[in-house]
């Protein structure tokens, strides 16, 4: 069955939407999220795709007509997540952990063990090698993958993330439609928790997924009210025991993430990503002395307060002249009375910039700020780094190439982060296209793109698509 991109995004759009803000409250295992999910599952359905999960609940559907004799989609068992080390999982034995799962971290580039024959077809435009993951496919069949995600940061936008899983589809209705046989499988992906609004970790789904983050720490992460990822998969009928690198990395050979533009250095309808900003999340404790605020004298106060919001002010300032990006959008303060100095202010601190040396330099800055004022006041203050992302940068020949096939369009970077970040770092070659948000808002239900420029999205990517794919 095939629905345009218009039919599609009207019935997921309206999953989840406030209708005070307009805005949406997606976070990870939330009924939201996974009424969105489900949507997800049931559009493969129609499509008879194969839909594979791994043990955190990462999704990808495969469209591999060339795999089957009768020209259907090859039908294979979702792997189980548990069995990764055993092999089960794919069409190989040994372990079928991703690029990177052993001993891997973002940013690094592990060896693949494989055929030293180089492929002249390779996505990434060189000789790449004809890689064999354990457990997985050779490099001829290991598939193309795209998609994004499906949750949202709180009261977000539409189009941050399930546009990309909503033009994804279209695309390979388009592909279908036009008679297109893709020579390796096309898979449709939907990771989980990427913006980890509910558990704190960006990109949670596919950093466990590559291995980056491990399954422990994963699932000791609590959310707001406590709650702990372990618990969350647990209430969602999902075994906690199967966590851990996805057997999905080893049959994917290139991914594509298209996403709405986050700012407005796009003014073409689609463009292509050149790199990603270094960017991390910083916990800032303050702690000082609880008082009564109509009794304790201005001068014998230790209010950590005070201490947060000066350091708050630097923030803005040192950003500004480094020409990076620093946020507090967060803040919890103990004990939260009205009435009373607080005790403890914890803020957590988004910080970017364009290299690592001028985010290192940024951190810097704020951090010895901070120390200096609380000195004054009479507080303390620790910065423990909760998540942090190195820069990455796309592969040049695949971003070249997929200019190419899309007449020239315009190349720019991104300070957002993304799944296609992580799995970038962790060796698989991989791109973003980005359609125009003409505004410039996202992380707001005020988060915006011309349908037109959407339509535009879909074209490109199945165009990419069909590129790699032939």
């Amino acid at each position: 069955m095939t629905l345009s991109f218009e039919s599609l995004w009207a019935v997921q759009s309206a999953i989840g939407r406030d209708p005070d803000t307009g805005g949406y409250t997606r976070g990870g295992w939330t009924p939201t999220e996974r009424e969105a999910t489900h949507w997800f599952r049931a559009e493969c359905a129609t499509r008879d795709l194969t839909l594979e999960s791994d043990g955190l609940g990462n999704l990808i559907a495969w469209w591999d007509p060339a795999g089957d004799p009768r020209g259907k989609p090859a039908l294979r068992p979702a792997p189980r997540a548990g069995n990764v080390a055993s092999g089960t999982a794919g069409n190989g034995s040994g372990s079928a952990g991703p690029p990177g799962a052993s001993g891997g971290v973002a940013g690094h580039r592990p060896d693949v063990a494989g055929s030293a024959e180089p492929s002249s077809g390779s996505p990434d435009g060189g000789s790449r090698s004809a890689l064999y993951l354990p457990g997985g496919e050779p490099a001829a069949r290991r598939g193309v993958v795209t998609g994004s995600h499906l949750d949202s940061v709180i009261d977000g936008g539409a189009f941050d993330g399930p546009l990309g899983v909503v033009s994804a589809l279209a695309a390979v209705d388009r592909l279908r439609a036009e008679g297109f046989v893709p020579r390796v499988p096309i898979g449709v992906g939907a990771f989980v928790e990427e913006e980890g609004s509910r558990f704190g970790m960006p990109c949670l789904g596919s950093r466990v997924a590559a291995g980056v983050l491990p399954a422990e720490k994963a699932l000791a992460l609590t959310d707001r009210q406590g709650v702990s990822l372990r618990r969350a998969l647990e209430d969602d009928g999902t075994d906690p025991a199967g966590v851990g690198p996805s057997p999905l990395l080893a049959k994917m050979g290139t991914f594509v993430e298209l996403h709405v533009e986050q700012g407005r250095g796009l003014t073409a309808p689609v463009g292509v990503a050149s790199s990603i900003w270094p960017h991390g999340r910083y916990r800032f404790t303050f702690t000082g002395e609880a008082n009564h605020a109509g009794t304790t004298l201005m001068e014998d106060r230790h209010d950590p307060m005070l201490t947060y919001a000066m350091t708050a002010l630097a923030a803005n300032k040192q950003a500004r002249l480094a020409g990076a990006r620093a946020t507090f959008g967060r803040l919890s303060v103990e004990p939260n009375g009205t009435n009373a100095v607080p005790s403890t202010v914890t803020a957590w601190l988004d910080a970017r910039a364009a290299d690592t040396a001028t985010l290192e330099s940024l951190l810097a800055a704020i951090t010895r700020q901070a120390v200096e004022r609380a000195e004054r006041d009479g507080t303390t203050v620790v910065v423990t780094p909760e998540s942090v992302s190195p820069i990455v940068d796309f592969p040049a020949g695949l971003r070249d190439r997929i200019v190419g096939v899309l007449d020239g369009a315009p190349v720019l970077p991104t300070g957002a982060g993304h799944d296609a970040g992580v799995f970038s770092a962790a060796g698989v070659p991989t791109a973003m296209l980005f359609v125009r948000n003409p505004t410039g808002i996202s992380h707001s239900p005020a988060e915006f793109a011309e349908e037109d420029d959407c339509l535009a999205g879909v074209e490109a990517l199945a165009a990419v698509l069909k590129d790699l794919a032939k």
